[in-house]
């Protein structure tokens, strides 16, 4: 993701498996979405050969050429761009191939975001669109490689689930000729159900009183419902209600169309869903019965509408606040209670660390993305004492790699894993795999804020917060970094920061000094 917005108009583009969507659009002060273009694309990014595993030349061709196409638009608008790519990319080998062609050729970094925050997202974008307050919801959205699931109560989600189960990749693997059989049908409807018996579990637990569905699949079946019902398709799906039994009809009608000239001469039916709407229904199906949905409501928001409304409140977040936004607070937060944390010592090494980064930004020209990135890796610099203190920082990389964290990407969520690592010992080297794997770009990053928490956290050596703040004065040849300290003298800060310097001199070329002022 870019800076926080310098329009007031904002191009959210989903990068999906199936299609690719851009909405142009704003946020009035009452919070409402108003939509200034949009622009769709069928790319078929993941109809490449395997299991999800690798993107085509030629689909990589077609997806950039549509973004290509889609940022020269959000631009003719003056949008600042966000690009969120889902299933396909995530799970290929080669996205970074992709993600690299597509900054080259458009200027956009694409985020590459987990299932988990896809679920985030989509829910914000279908609250609002419809009225959460007071109810207890189930929200989906059926993709081309994923399904996400999410249960909310009062407008927030409780339990979101990501599943590999999209109509894309079913279709590919139970339905791969344009005729199909009863015995493919039973196979894919009891994969569906092993799939997600689990996370049908988990919803029910939490409860929910209605039933949301979301973008292209539901949508489709909507259309062939109103259709065999002689009923005129609105303009707008958004707040249609559709029963049980007319789900289950049209599902029925669907499935039982077995050629894809019988699909296509269906009532209603969308030409470039034909060959994958039995998947899509069967997914749809398995919803219904599974989790005894009794009515559906349709959404007009979904993904691409979050991305709007999540870039807007992040960017009011930083502005208003200057540090971590609400929901990545909150997500940093529960890591450092799920794994105890010492909160004094994390919350003074981030108050060091702002300070720090603040006063050196003439030298590293960063901006609120990667303060909110260094405030994250300081706060969980410590986690890996929760598996062993020998080598904690290396413990601590992989704990906050493999964690959870919403309104975070996973490209974010490896480079504060990454700084973290580096607060002790070693520094980065490219011989290190996970710091290699990283772009120049990136590994500069990780360079600065990395000498940034290194020299913070040897301050807070005895985490007595004895040094109590600091003021950083940048010189030709030299950082000078004047202490404010307590009465006590803080001899072991001092040899510790001093022992942390060479990255930070390194980094800057620049010689780093310590002055000491107290009361």
């Amino acid at each position: 993701m870019k800076d926080s917005p310098q329009s007031s108009l904002i191009a959210a583009i989903d990068v999906g498996t199936n299609s690719f969507h851009m909405v142009i659009a704003s946020v009035t002060d009452a919070g409402m979405l108003r939509i200034h273009g949009r622009m769709k694309d069928t790319v078929r990014l993941g109809s490449s050969a395997g299991d999800m595993k690798r993107l085509s030349a030629d689909a990589m061709d077609r997806g950039a050429q549509a973004l290509v196409r889609f940022v020269e638009e959000a631009r003719r608008h003056d949008a600042t761009v966000r690009a969120i790519a889902t299933s396909a990319v995530r799970e290929a080998l080669n996205k970074d191939v992709f993600v690299d062609r597509v900054l080259q050729e458009t200027g956009v970094h694409i985020d590459v975001i987990p299932g988990i925050e896809e679920g985030r997202l989509i829910f914000l974008g279908a609250r609002n669109a419809l009225s959460f307050s007071g109810k207890s919801v189930l929200v989906f959205d059926v993709g081309g490689g994923s399904t996400e699931t999410i249960t909310g109560h009062d407008g927030e989600p409780v339990f979101i689930h990501s599943a590999k189960l999209g109509h894309i990749r079913l279709t590919r693997k139970f339905f791969p000729d344009e005729t199909i059989t009863d015995t493919q049908i039973a196979e894919c409807r009891a994969w569906i159900r092993g799939e997600w018996q689990p996370a049908f579990q988990s919803h029910i637990a939490h409860g929910f009183d209605e039933a949301v569905g979301c973008s292209g699949t539901v949508m489709a079946l909507a259309a062939v419902i109103l259709a065999q019902q002689g009923r005129r398709q609105p303009e707008s799906l958004n707040g249609q209600v559709f029963t049980r039994e007319e789900i289950l009809a049209g599902i029925d009608l669907i499935v039982s169309k077995r050629s894809l000239q019988q699909r296509l001469a269906l009532d209603g039916i969308d030409a470039k869903r034909a060959d994958v709407i039995v998947a899509g229904a069967l997914i749809i199906e398995q919803l219904v019965k599974g989790l005894g949905i009794r009515s559906l409501t349709i959404s007009g928001y979904s993904l691409r509408e979050g991305i709007v409304f999540d870039t807007v409140q992040k960017a009011h977040d930083i502005t208003t606040t200057h540090h971590l936004s609400r929901l990545r607070y909150q997500s940093v937060q529960h890591i450092c209670e799920l794994y105890r944390v010492n909160r004094r010592h994390a919350e003074h090494v981030k108050h060091l660390c702002v300070r720090l980064f603040d006063d050196l930004m003439p030298l590293h020209g960063m901006g609120d993305r990667e303060r909110e990135m260094l405030e994250a890796a300081a706060l969980l610099h410590d986690v890996g004492y929760h598996i062993a203190a020998d080598q904690h920082h290396k413990h601590s990389e992989y704990i906050i790699r493999n964690c959870v964290m919403p309104g975070f990407t996973s490209d974010e969520t490896v480079l504060i894993a990454t700084i973290a690592r580096y607060h002790r010992k070693s520094h980065p080297k490219r011989k290190h795999p996970i710091f290699a794997a990283l772009s120049p770009n990136d590994q500069h990053l990780v360079g600065v804020l990395a000498s940034i928490l290194r020299i913070a956290e040897g301050l807070d050596r005895r985490q007595q917060s004895i040094v109590n703040s600091l003021e950083a004065r940048i010189r030709d040849k030299a950082i000078e970094v004047n202490l404010a300290a307590m009465a006590e003298v803080p001899d072991v800060e001092l040899w510790s920061a001093e022992r942390r310097t060479g990255l930070m001199e390194e980094t800057f070329d620049r010689s780093v000094r310590f002055t000491v002022r107290r009361p």
